[in-house]
């Protein structure tokens, strides 16, 4: 199991009177349990929580007024996985694919994987169908994008970021999603906390990564290479990033760059390991069947932490 201690911290300056929807607080699966967290807004106003989709996003919501608004969030995270070996995982034929995973085949704003049809069939049609093929698209899109801060924009597409080589983290996952959906793989973007990330790439910060679905679950993919897969929490997860942003405001307001802290708990006597790089399938999605040796884990997990009544002292 892991564990993590999170705290993400947001400076605004609000000039007119503006909602804000926040998709910050990590969700719950069987796989992942909130076990302790807290919130708190200077100056304080009013916040209210709707939970939709599947896996459930958690929208944060307020209302602010002229002045500063500081939204502090800290949190307890606690997660198990599911390991497969690569050669045993295969990619699901259309006529197999649930209903609910379909809507992860076709194209989205950011994912125009229609466009792309030729490119995918040149790169990997002639691949045999699997897991391999799968990470074989992880790695070329890792390979021929350089990751360089402020080399896109809000408007920035799969398409794009193909023809220019560049882009942060949203754009290599767009690019593997396209090309992913464009060989009838299902394929989504999940948000989290580049958690082990070379700190020459300045400090932590919010980051996406790919689910794409084999065998009975989605499997976790980062194109970016920045994190450990094990170290991916869930925080959102949609098509795209359209669905999935962490802050979207409906007003006017000056922001400073997210403050985000996240360290690894290691207490092996207590099953708690710090997360590291391996080969590994790896995925946080309960699959067909109900991970009861998961479910029994986190709840451990959260009486355990419940019991110590404050926020452990790092």
């Amino acid at each position: 199991m892991i564990r993590f201690d999170l705290s993400i911290t947001l400076d605004y300056t609000v000039q007119s009177p503006s909602d804000f929807v926040f998709i910050l607080q990590p969700t719950n699966t069987p796989y992942q349990r909130v076990t302790w967290e807290h919130l708190e807004t200077e100056p304080s106003v009013e916040t209210y929580e709707e939970v939709h989709g599947h896996p459930a996003n958690r929208h944060l919501r307020m209302h602010a007024e002229p002045g500063k608004l500081i939204v502090k969030y800290e949190a307890i995270v606690d997660l198990v996985h599911h390991f497969a070996l690569p050669a045993d995982i295969r990619e699901v034929p259309i006529a197999e694919l649930p209903a609910s995973v379909l809507q992860y085949v076709y194209p989205s704003r950011y994912c125009p994987s229609d466009k792309m049809l030729d490119i995918a069939r040149a790169e990997f049609g002639t691949m045999e169908p699997g897991y391999e093929r799968v990470e074989a698209i992880r790695k070329w899109v890792q390979s021929r994008t350089k990751f360089q801060a402020g080399s896109s924009n809000p408007g920035t597409c799969a398409i794009d970021t193909y023809q220019c080589g560049r882009g942060v983290c949203r754009d290599f996952a767009h690019l593997m999603i396209a090309m992913c959906r464009a060989l009838n793989i299902p394929a989504r973007l999940a948000t989290g906390i580049d958690y082990g990330a070379d700190p020459s790439l300045g400090p932590p910060d919010f980051h996406c990564y790919v689910e794409c679905y084999l065998g009975d679950r989605w499997f976790m993919f980062d194109p970016s290479g920045i994190s450990p897969r094990m170290g991916l929490l869930r925080i959102a997860t949609g098509r795209d990033a359209s669905e999935v942003a962490f802050a979207t405001i409906f007003g006017t307001v000056q922001w400073t760059m997210p403050r985000v802290v996240i360290r690894a708990e290691g207490d092996e006597a207590n099953g708690i390991v710090e997360p590291f790089r391996h080969d590994y399938a790896v995925s946080t999605d309960a699959g067909s069947a109900e991970p009861d040796e998961a479910v029994m884990l986190l709840q451990g997990a959260a009486a355990n932490t419940a019991a110590l009544g404050t926020r452990p002292v790092p």
